[in-house]
């Protein structure tokens, strides 16, 4: 066991064989030694060895827990069950066997199987958390029915009834047994019964959390609309603690619904189970004034009670009847605002909800208002006024980022946007002063600064300014060097690079933001949405690794997290790690990088018809099957990772998702339709049957071309609606979601190439059950089908051609559409090979059938039928086209290496010595990236050309 604790599996292996000399019975060694097997690669010998073990029932410990270790590693969860299933027979009265049966049953969500489990458990040794796992168990059968009405008339009501005999026992200790009687009474929709559970004497054991009674009354009060409750509930904690948000927005929307209703308070009683409560608006402001002058008492200033004040406003501004309150000015309550908290980072953040809340012509007023009164003193020697402390820098910033929300810098002209930009970056480098003793790991005082200077050459290389995106990336490679852990600086790198066709520099850059856990499905999709793209064909391999590993795992490791929940009593975790582990496994990322890693696979591994099979067969992949949730596909992305201070017109809306979600969607199911017609290929070529046999329809075979040819039809469908879509001519947002590879595929003539390719399939089918007598107008179909085949591959890569990186007028410009439409050909012609070796698989056997008929009739002139001369001039030409494309390659590489950087002229003598020291980095990541892609593409296109090369009938 020591051995396999240090991953020393073969000293494991031999110290178990010399123990198995001597006994050989002995279950434990034999395990163990299985375990070694199994983490070296030998599953099978693992499993038998194991089943051997098994098949005795063993009932001591060691054995039990060894077995458990190697089925969890063998990804078998079920097998556990069948273990402690036989053990707990033999051992009737063991708690420990009872509670891993139990444990096991959860692992593979055996709800049922989980409930029986507890109370055989509770009978042994009556222990209150078995039977409450027993009630939770129900709970989770309630959560997995498909029939809501099962749910609600049979297990939520037996779960019930349970707690309630407890209760009514005096039999409930812990207080998760009181929040599992809350969640099934919350579930059954009892909120009256529920808040009776909370309010009452059970309450009282709802300790774990702060305010967690409060909290679960207040959610009950809404459910019941019990609005005088809500509003008296939230006065009397906002008395306690006059900070707390979320209790100004209950107490707002009760007040306006109490007016509403118009609600009067009943003569002589209380106002409410909760005691006084606020009708009216005037109530409401004056509550708010109290609050604020409470607040200046404190030693601490508060946020809280000054942002109430602004909601409030909004709020009656929305209703149309603010001026009658006198409640100021929102002008002047966020001057006096900023005054208090803007050396506040949040102090942004907090302004940026109201800004609306100004009217536009105040704009440029309001914001020379904020400057006079931060203390910047006029030392500089460019006559730039400078804070003197880090107080005075964030005050300053927070005014900068007010300047861009407001859209102030949109407004300007190039010459102001440059002088913004120059004089945001003089001021990020003073900043840097205040940050020398900030460790690696910190982020700099002053990095927003250059951020936003970022920002402003973006809106320039939008509007068409081609040197402003160098610009971009070299102050931000300059901004990384000062900060090196800011996310954010990394985030922007990686679009703007990925934008410009560059993709080597950003494999580095993910990685260094070191995407922990659920992040590789939120922001996955920087990488995998370009690395296959732009030709890096090894890193995006690794890419998608990445993300299925952490969305294989995720299965595993989510019922673990449930186990726990169990033991620990937090019951009201189970739905949710349930609702985690679902909506992972519907995510749309999941399902990309699942198609995307098979095609990916299949492009570099299977080169002929025979490892097609080969390759198609190890993935397990089947035409019939789709393995896609459609209904349920959830967009996971985190479109908002990357900061921007746009005004709401040019940020990204509600409209944008839809749209984005739309267009993945279509694309993802023209690439699984495709998948699924390429593995469709091989079950084809062996399994044809003689055209007068009746044993056609019941082998199968005939069903095999059917699925092709309806996967073919829902190919059609879903690229028509991918075209349908394009004509919206959507614009995202710079730093929205990216656009897909859809308008290239369809622009370059790719899916007109790949689709007729599917079709010349069922016509050489066709072909394939008719025999060549009586088929001319078949074999004149095939025949035009190859020829228009070889000239809109031409037409393809036509649209390759042209550099990749030029020089013009002194600055680079790159064209990573040319390199997408190259990684398109090389998909395509893999696509045609695959094709042409099922038609070679076709037509060898009647070739050969052809040469001993001719044996037999001693003539020499049988004419050959025109399909052989159609496909072998198809192939001929092919082998010309790929040579010629490879020359091409060749030709694109001898420029990107002769490419002299030093020689662009950076006549912008804007840039100081060390930012032209990161332009020339930058450049040279861009030269090298594209030398990489042509080279991966050049190498596999190669392998394509061998491949052809061998496919003569």
């Amino acid at each position: 066991a020591d051995y396999l604790d240090n991953g020393n599996n073969k000293m494991a292996i031999q110290q178990a064989d010399k123990l198995l000399k001597k006994h050989k019975d002995l279950h434990c060694a034999k395990v163990l030694k299985a375990i070694g097997l199994q983490r070296t690669g030998k599953q099978d010998e693992a499993y038998t060895l194991a089943q051997e073990v098994a098949a005795l029932e063993p009932t001591d410990d060691n054995s039990l827990q060894a077995l458990t270790i190697l089925y969890r590693e063998m990804h078998r969860p079920e097998l556990v069950t069948k273990l402690y299933e036989a053990a707990v027979k033999k051992v009737p009265n063991s708690e420990e066997y009872h509670s891993h049966l139990f444990m096991a049953y959860a692992r593979v969500g055996e709800y049922k199987k989980m409930q029986q489990a507890g109370m055989a458990l509770y009978k042994i040794v009556p222990k209150n958390p078995y039977y409450f796992w027993s009630v939770m168990s129900l709970i989770m059968q309630s959560i997995s029915a498909q029939d809501e009405n099962l749910s609600k008339t049979m297990f939520l009501p037996l779960a019930e009834r349970m707690v309630e005999k407890m209760v009514k026992e005096d039999k409930i200790e812990a207080e998760a047994e009181v929040e599992l009687y809350y969640m099934i009474l919350e579930r059954l929709e009892k909120y009256k019964e529920a808040l009776d559970v909370v309010r009452g004497k059970l309450g009282e054991k709802l300790t774990s959390e702060l305010q967690s009674r409060e909290n679960k009354c207040m959610a009950m009060y809404k459910k019941l609309c019990r609005w005088p409750e809500c509003n008296a509930l939230s006065r009397r904690l906002l008395l306690k603690n006059s900070d707390d948000w979320q209790f100004y927005i209950t107490y707002f929307d009760s007040v306006f619904q109490l007016i509403d209703e118009s609600w009067t308070p009943p003569p002589e009683e209380e106002h409410s189970l909760e005691g006084e409560v606020h009708y009216s608006i005037e109530q409401a402001v004056k509550f708010i004034e109290e609050r604020i002058a409470e607040e200046s008492k404190n030693s601490r200033p508060l946020r809280g009670p000054y942002l109430a004040k602004l909601e409030l406003i909004r709020r009656l501004r929305y209703r149309g009847c603010n001026d009658e309150y006198k409640l100021g000015d929102p002008e002047e309550l966020m001057f006096q605002y900023f005054k208090k908290f803007g050396d506040k980072p949040c102090c942004f953040t907090d302004l940026k909800v109201f800004v609306d809340l100004l009217p536009s012509s105040q704009y440029t007023k309001f914001i020379s208002q904020l400057l006079e009164v931060i203390p910047l003193s006029a030392a500089a020697e460019n006559g730039l006024a400078l804070p003197a402390d880090i107080k005075a820098l964030q005050q300053h910033l927070c005014v900068v980022q007010l300047s861009r929300l407001l859209g102030i810098y949109h407004a300007m002209d190039k010459k102001e946007k440059l002088a913004v930009v120059q004089e945001l970056m003089s001021r990020y480098r003073h900043g840097l002063e205040f940050g020398k003793s900030c460790l690696k790991t910190e982020l700099q005082f002053s990095d927003y600064y250059c951020l936003l200077a970022v920002h402003l050459l973006l809106d320039l290389w939008l509007e068409g300014e081609e040197t402003a995106v160098w610009q971009c990336l070299t102050l931000l490679e300059e901004g990384l060097s000062h900060s090196p852990s800011n996310a954010q600086f990394k985030l922007l790198l990686i679009r703007i690079y990925c934008r410009l066709g560059a993709f080597e520099p950003v494999a580095e850059l993910y990685s260094s933001l070191d995407a922990k856990h659920i992040q590789h499905d939120t922001i996955g999709y920087l990488l995998t949405r370009y690395a296959e793209a732009l030709g890096h064909y090894t890193a995006a391999s690794q890419s998608c690794n990445f993300a299925l590993r952490f969305f294989h795992s995720n299965q595993k490791d989510t019922s673990e997290y449930i186990i726990q929940a169990y033991k620990y009593g937090a019951f009201e975790k189970i739905p949710e790690f349930i609702a985690f582990r679902n909506r992972l496994n519907s995510s749309l990322h999941f399902a990309q990088v699942r198609t995307e890693r098979m095609l990916l696979d299949l492009l570099l591994e299977a080169n002929l018809s025979t490892s097609l099979e080969e390759s198609i067969k190890s993935m397990s992949l089947s035409p019939e099957e789709d393995d896609i949730p459609w209904k349920d596909l959830r967009d996971n992305r985190d479109l908002t990772v990357l900061f921007n201070w746009d005004p709401k017109d040019k940020d990204i809306s509600e409209e944008h998702r839809k749209l984005s979600l739309e267009e993945e969607t279509i694309w993802l199911r023209i690439r699984s339709l495709t998948l699924r017609l390429v593995s469709g290929l091989p079950t084809l070529s062996h399994t044809i049957q003689p055209k007068n046999s009746e044993k056609t329809a019941e082998n199968g075979v005939s069903s095999k071309i059917d699925t092709i040819r309806s996967l073919l039809q829902q190919l059609e469908a879903a690229v028509d609606s991918g075209k349908k879509f394009l004509e919206q001519k959507i614009q995202y947002p710079v730093l929205g979601p990216p656009p897909t590879r859809m308008a290239g595929f369809f622009s370059n003539g790719s899916c007109q190439c790949q689709t007729s390719l599917f079709y010349l399939v069922s016509d050489i089918y066709e072909l394939d059950t008719n025999g060549l007598e009586d088929s001319a107008e078949i074999q004149e179909r095939i025949g035009n089908s190859l020829k228009s085949l070889v000239e809109r591959l031409t037409d393809l890569f036509n649209k390759c051609k042209g550099d990749l990186i030029e020089v013009r007028d002194g600055t680079l410009k790159t064209h990573p559409n040319l390199l997408e439409n190259l990684v398109f050909f090389v998909e395509t012609i893999s696509i045609a090979l695959w094709v042409s070796s099922y038609c070679d698989s076709v037509l060898r056997p009647f070739k050969s059938n052809l040469q001993k008929k001719k044996k037999k009739k001693k003539e020499s002139s049988v004419a050959m039928p025109p399909v052989f001369t159609h496909f072998l001039d198809y192939v001929a030409e092919l082998q010309t086209l790929t040579s010629n494309v490879i020359d091409h390659i060749k030709g694109l590489e001898i420029i990107l290496t002769a490419l002299k950087l030093e020689e662009l002229s950076l006549k912008d003598t804007l840039l100081l010595q060390e930012e032209k020291k990161f332009t020339k980095t930058v450049q040279g990541k861009v030269q090298s990236s594209y030398h990489h892609s042509v080279q991966e593409i050049g190498e596999l296109l190669k392998k394509r050309l061998d491949t052809i090369k061998k496919l003569k009938i």
